[in-house]
């Protein structure tokens, strides 16, 4: 299969799959495609999916991870021994883990194509991060508190893993306990890594989109 033909084999199996998006029209350029295919899969439950479209979806992935280009965590210079600042889509780091700024619910952003880190994560990941997330909720039974962390595999990312992570989210003025939340989220994420024997870390600015950290603060 070429490119296109993936990614029409995705529209069509996503759209199949729910009633109400199986008269959608399919747009004939391949921004519209591509902005189509990912609002499936941001609205996609997690339920298991067949064989058949996990392959075409991760080689589709990865033909799409190939033309962003990957940035190797070796190639970059560090600004002090072991700390690298880096700007960058976080998605295309190869490095130990990355750092997922993940809402309560812990299963992904919802919103189609939505610019959060959340969304673009799963996005990019693949349909089997959600489902892997939404399986670790099940058996916690509860929604993930502010300042822990999780961790999964990262599928279709050039990491290794993901760390999600919950952020305090800021109504007014940034309090000591929001200091201590988001202090926290960086702490549990470290501890989650060498718990896991994880390398590296590359982390987002946590809390500071739609959670409204100032972070200039």
């Amino acid at each position: 299969m070429k490119q296109l033909e993936r990614r029409l084999f995705l529209i069509q199996k996503l759209m199949s799959e729910a009633p109400q998006y199986r008269n959608l029209n399919i747009p004939d350029d391949t921004t519209g495609q591509k902005r189509l295919l990912r609002s499936l899969l941001n609205v996609r439950p997690p339920h298991p999916v067949g064989e058949d479209f996990l392959a075409v979806q991760d080689e589709y992935l990865g033909e799409e991870l190939a033309l962003r280009g990957i940035t190797d965590l070796s190639e970059l210079t560090p600004v002090e021994d072991g700390i690298y600042l880096w700007q960058g889509d976080i998605t295309t780091l190869r490095c130990g883990a990355i750092v997922n700024a993940a809402n309560s619910l812990l299963t992904g952003c919802y919103v189609p194509c939505h610019g959060c880190i959340d969304n673009v994560i799963h996005t990019y990941a693949g349909v089997q991060l959600r489902l892997a997330c939404s399986e670790l909720m099940n058996r916690q039974g509860s929604e993930e508190p502010v300042g822990q962390a999780k961790i999964t595999a990262a599928y279709n990312l050039p990491c290794s893993y993901v760390l999600h992570t919950v952020g305090p989210i800021i109504h007014g003025e940034v309090t000591a306990r929001d200091r201590e939340l988001l202090a926290s989220c960086y702490r549990s994420c470290l501890a989650l890594a060498k718990e896991n024997k994880v390398e590296s870390v590359a982390f987002c600015c946590i809390s500071t989109g739609e959670f409204h950290w100032d972070i200039l603060r």
